[in-house]
């Protein structure tokens, strides 16, 4: 890792990523020199198209990719070189696409999954407790398989697993990705509730563009791997690049 640069002044961004490229193996770019910023406690959505590099920026600030160049921040500390489990540690959760959940394990076993470095049996069962407190269902289906899951109980699996670890900074990468919009809707006034109420700070990804504007205070557009587009999330909607490539207007 290059030297490192000097600490963020009071006051900065909880995240921050400054110029990262990001190649996966076989040399094919996928962020060209991207940047962004996230302060505590606001919702920001990043919305682009198929393939534009939502995902691996996300995967890039939890730690599964390491970035060619460029620096990630997070409260004040570069992070570049941190393991993705010790991100965990530092209040970093990812609910990936696609859920990622273990199928073969009950749904108690996954939510404890996200407790993983957390030994306090008090304190992981406070957390059971609420997130069947915010997804009711998972405490009827706790003994149940997670495979056999419905998407929209998967979805909230999932996410609830990332609550568990507690953390300060919650990304998530299309978590309305094949369920039924009256379920979406529950999920993102769960989101919403949790960023209005307690302070979470949300980082989501969306294809679904209004959706996401609508529960973010700010956005970014990503387009082949370029930030193109940011601002306040009715600046963006108003904003003809927006209406055109992704609202069809």
């Amino acid at each position: 890792m290059a030297a490192p640069s000097p600490a963020p002044p009071a006051g900065a961004p909880l995240l921050s990523v400054r110029d990262a490229h990001v190649a996966y193996p076989g040399g094919v770019v996928a962020l060209h020199g991207v940047s962004l910023e996230v302060r505590a406690g606001e919702a920001v959505a990043l919305v682009g198209a198929n393939g534009a590099g939502k995902t691996t920026l996300l995967k890039t600030i939890a730690g599964l990719l390491t970035p060619r160049s460029g620096e990630i921040w997070f409260d004040g500390r570069r992070i570049d070189d941190v393991e993705a489990p010790d991100r965990v540690e530092l209040g970093i959760a990812l609910v990936p696409e696609g859920r990622r959940l273990f199928s073969r394990l009950s749904v108690a076993e996954n939510l404890r999954l996200g407790t993983f470095r957390d030994r306090d049996p008090k304190r992981r069962q406070e957390m059971l407790e609420r997130v069947f407190g915010l997804f009711p269902v998972l405490r009827q289906r706790v003994a149940q398989r997670a495979g056999t899951l419905s998407g929209g109980e998967g979805q909230m699996l999932s996410i609830a697993r990332a609550l568990m670890s507690r953390p300060r900074f919650l990304m998530l990468d299309e978590p309305s990705l094949g369920i039924m919009p009256r379920i979406v809707d529950s999920i993102l006034d769960v989101l919403q509730m949790l960023h209005r109420q307690e302070g979470l700070t949300v980082l989501l990804v969306e294809q679904n563009v209004p959706a996401a504007l609508a529960a973010a205070e700010r956005g970014y557009v990503l387009q082949t791997g370029r930030i193109v587009a940011e601002g306040a999330s009715q600046t963006l909607l108003d904003s003809d690049l927006v209406r055109r490539a992704y609202l069809g207007m």
